[in-house]
């Protein structure tokens, strides 16, 4: 049995390799994306060898998914970080959604990256991956309409969420102003929008 079978039977220097790999990877997938993140180009990113990242992963899906989910909690915790800025729950929300979409414009690539990403894990049969990263996303926004608070603030969360993406594409091609966009999102969360 690997270090990769378990992460219950890692040692704490075991861990930090790991760490250490997982962090080489988000670098190569956020410079390169998917499609630039071989075992080669982590290993080129970071400080261990490509046979100590086969040690350590048993194949590069599953280093690319703890590496995205890595991703998805910084993005998280971006979007929690712009909404403590504010006291208001309203607010608080209006924040949330900006930051969200600020991320994706002032990140070149990031869209992709995530689309492909989902793409790619789909077709492999790792939906579990997809979810989790689309769970977490939903997640805070429940949260702040929740503290807003609205009715069916999971459900409001899910639709907006599936709101976003689209926007997130159309700001590639076609950037409208926040406010135009938090107009529409006032349709699909009916709250104040000041």
């Amino acid at each position: 049995m690997t270090p990769r079978d378990t992460a219950a039977q890692l040692s704490p220097n075991q861990l930090e390799k790991q760490r250490q790999i997982v962090e080489a990877a988000q670098l190569v997938l956020a410079r390169d994306g998917l499609a630039g993140c071989t075992v080669r180009a982590i290993a080129e990113a970071g400080p261990l060898t490509k046979s100590a990242i086969h040690y350590y992963f048993a194949d590069l899906d599953d280093l690319v998914d703890r590496a995205i989910a890595g991703h998805i909690r910084n993005f998280v915790t971006r979007i929690r970080e712009a909404a403590a800025e504010h006291e208001d729950p309203r607010e608080r929300f209006w924040a949330g959604v900006e930051a969200y979409l600020d991320i994706f414009q002032n990140t070149p690539g990031a869209a992709l990256l995530w689309f492909d990403y989902w793409i790619d894990a789909s077709r492999k049969g790792r939906l579990e991956s997809v979810a989790a990263t689309q769970s977490e996303c939903v997640g805070i926004f429940a949260e702040l309409l929740a503290a807003i608070p609205v009715d069916h603030p999971e459900g409001r969360a899910g639709t907006l969420y599936s709101y976003l993406l689209g926007t997130i594409v159309q700001q590639t091609v076609q950037p409208r102003p926040f406010d135009e966009i938090k107009a529409q999102v006032a349709t699909i969360c009916p709250i104040d929008a000041r």
